[in-house]
C-alpha cells in the first residue's frame, strides 16, 4: 500500500513505501524528514492487491497517489532524503540480466517463450505473476522481482539482504529455477554485457507500453540508444546511506571508481559475431546514447551538491512519460519542472505525485544513480561469480568507512578531466588504460586490497567473492559464459 504522509513539523510531503517498492525493508518503511518532532499524518492511501496475480506495471507503481496539494521541489527533496537509514539498516540490494537464446538455433527467446517461462516459473516455485494489459512481464515473490528488458532480457531485482552470503544464495536460486524450467524448453542464458550475435532486427520487442515510448524517442538522441535498450545486460548493486553527507561521500567514491569497475567486469568484446573493438561495448553504447540523462556528473564533486542539487538536475531532464489510469502517456521532450508547474501538455494542467517522481527517477541513466539508494551501473553481464563479485567489490569499498575514506583520499585530486578520459577509453582498453604514471591495472590493484580489507572488517567472511575479479587484475583476462 502505497502512502503520502506530511510532515506535521514542518509541513512538507513525505513518502511510505508501497508494497512494491523493491530495495525498502519494513523497518526502514518509516518517513524521514530534516526536523521531525512528530509523526507524519496519514492523508491518503491507494488500495492493497490481490495475492495471486498482481496486475501492474513496470515499474510498478500502479496505485495512484493523490495528493491534497501540489508538490514542491522540497518535497521531492525529502523523498530523496528519506533514504537515509542508520547504518544497521543498511542492505544490499542486487540487479542483473541474462541473455535467453534457443539451443537449436541460438535465436533469441521470442516473448511467447519468455512468457511461456515465466508461466512456468510462476507456477513450479510459487511467485505472483506481474500483468500489463492481458499479457504477463514479470514476477514477484516477496522483495525480489523478475522483470523484462526491452529486448527480453531477463533481469532479477534481489530483495535487500544483509550479507553477501545472502545475496549470494538468491542469485544461485534464481538461476536454478530459471534453467529447471528453461531447459525443458530447450532455452539457454547467456552471461555476457552486449548480444554477441544477433542484430537489432533480430530482437523481439517486449510488450510493455514505456519501451514503445523509450524506443520512438531514442533515435532523437543518440545513435545508440536502441543499442542500449534491445543488446546490453548489467549486473548492478544498490546501496544504503546514512545521512546527507555519507550519500555525497559514497556517490563520488562510487563516481571516480565507476571506470575501474567498468574495467574489472569488461565483457562485451562481440557484435554480430565478430569482435567490436571494445572490451565494453556495453559501456561505450551508453556514451551515444542520450546525453541529457547519462555520464559521469561531475557536478557531484561541486561543494555545493547534495540532494537538492541531484533533484535541480533531474528536475530538467527530459521526462519519458506519465502512468495514469493503466497507460503510459508519452510526455517525451517535456521535463519534470514543467509538470511541477502544471504545464505538461500530454496531460494539461494535472500536476505529478510522488510516484510520478520515483517514476522518473528510474529514466535517468547516469554511471551512478541516486535514488533513496546508489545504484552503481558501471559493469556488463556476466556469468554467475561474477553477479556475486560486483556486490562485493562495491560493499568492501562503500560500506566499510575505512575502505571508503582511503578511495575519497586516493581519487582526491583527480581532475574532472582525468575521470572523464577514463569513462572514455575504458571501453575500449579496460584495466591497460593509461593513468598518470602508469596503468589503471596498477590503480585496480589498490582499490580491490580495499576492498577485500573492508570486507574482512565487516566480519561475514565475505571477501572469498572477490576472487573472481582477483583473477581478472592478475591476469588482465575477462570471460563471458552461458549461465
Amino acid at each position: 500500500m502505497a502512502v503520502v504522509s506530511r510532515c506535521a513539523t514542518c509541513s512538507r510531503h513525505t513518502f511510505i513505501p508501497h508494497e512494491f517498492d523493491r530495495r525498502t525493508t519494513v523497518a526502514a518503511a518509516s518517513s524521514f524528514c530534516y526536523s521531525p518532532k512528530k509523526a507524519p499524518q496519514r492523508i491518503v492511501a491507494g488500495s492493497t492487491r490481490g495475492s495471486r496475480v498482481i496486475v501492474a506495471a513496470s515499474p510498478p507503481t500502479e496505485d495512484a497517489l493523490v495528493a491534497t496539494e501540489p508538490l514542491t521541489k522540497q518535497d521531492l527533496v525529502d523523498y530523496l532524503a528519506s533514504g537515509c537509514k542508520p547504518r544497521d539498516k543498511w542492505r544490499i540490494g542486487t540487479e542483473h540480466e541474462k541473455f535467453g537464446f534457443e539451443f537449436g538455433s541460438l535465436r533469441p527467446m521470442k516473448y511467447e517463450q519468455i512468457a511461456e517461462l515465466l508461466n512456468s516459473i510462476s507456477e513450479r516455485f510459487d511467485w505472483d505473476k506481474i500483468m500489463e494489459g492481458d499479457k504477463i512481464i514479470g514476477l514477484k515473490q516477496g522483495k525480489q522481482s523478475i522483470s523484462l528488458e526491452p529486448g527480453g532480457q531477463f533481469e532479477l531485482s534481489g530483495a535487500p539482504l544483509e550479507t553477501l552470503h545472502q545475496t549470494c544464495a538468491e542469485v544461485n536460486s534464481h538461476l536454478y529455477q530459471v534453467k529447471a524450467v528453461a531447459e525443458e524448453m530447450g532455452i539457454g542464458f547467456l552471461g555476457i554485457g552486449f548480444q554477441p550475435k544477433w542484430g537489432i532486427k533480430d530482437i523481439p520487442i517486449m510488450p510493455k507500453g514505456r519501451y514503445e515510448i523509450m524506443r520512438n524517442y531514442m533515435p532523437k538522441v543518440g545513435s545508440l540508444g536502441l543499442d542500449m535498450m534491445f543488446r546490453t545486460c548489467t549486473v548492478q548493486v544498490n546501496l544504503d546511506f546514512s545521512s546527507e553527507v555519507d550519500m555525497i561521500r559514497k556517490f563520488r567514491a562510487g563516481l571516480a571508481l565507476q571506470p575501474i569497475a567498468t574495467a574489472l567486469f569488461a565483457n562485451s568484446p562481440f557484435k554480430e559475431g565478430k569482435p567490436n573493438g571494445f572490451v565494453s561495448m556495453r559501456s561505450h553504447i551508453w556514451t551515444d546514447t542520450d546525453k541529457d540523462r547519462t555520464g559521469m556528473l561531475p557536478f557531484v564533486f561541486d561543494d555545493s551538491f547534495g540532494f537538492e542539487q541531484y533533484v535541480d538536475y533531474a528536475l530538467d531532464v527530459p521526462m519519458y512519460f506519465v502512468y495514469r489510469k493503466h497507460r503510459y502517456i508519452d510526455c517525451t521532450g517535456k521535463t519534470f519542472r514543467d509538470f511541477l508547474a502544471g504545464r505538461l501538455p500530454c496531460i494539461p494542467g494535472e500536476f505529478p505525485t510522488l510516484n510520478d517522481w520515483e517514476n522518473h527517477l528510474t529514466t535517468i541513466f547516469p554511471e551512478v544513480r541516486l535514488k533513496r539508494y546508489l545504484e552503481m551501473r558501471g559493469a556488463d553481464g556476466g556469468p554467475w561469480r561474477r553477479l556475486c563479485a560486483l556486490p562485493a567489490l562495491w560493499v568492501g569499498l562503500l560500506y566499510d568507512d575505512v575502505s571508503l575514506q582511503s578511495i575519497l583520499d586516493l581519487t582526491a585530486d583527480w581532475t574532472t578531466e582525468e575521470r572523464q578520459m577514463l569513462r572514455n577509453k575504458v571501453p575500449i582498453t579496460g584495466l591497460k588504460t593509461p593513468f598518470r604514471d602508469g596503468l589503471l591495472k596498477h590503480v585496480a590493484e589498490d582499490v580491490l586490497k580495499l576492498a577485500k580489507d573492508g570486507l574482512e572488517r565487516r566480519g561475514f567472511k565475505e571477501s572469498g567473492f572477490l576472487n573472481e575479479v582477483a583473477e581478472v587484475v592478475r591476469t588482465d583476462w575477462n570471460k563471458c559464459s552461458a549461465i
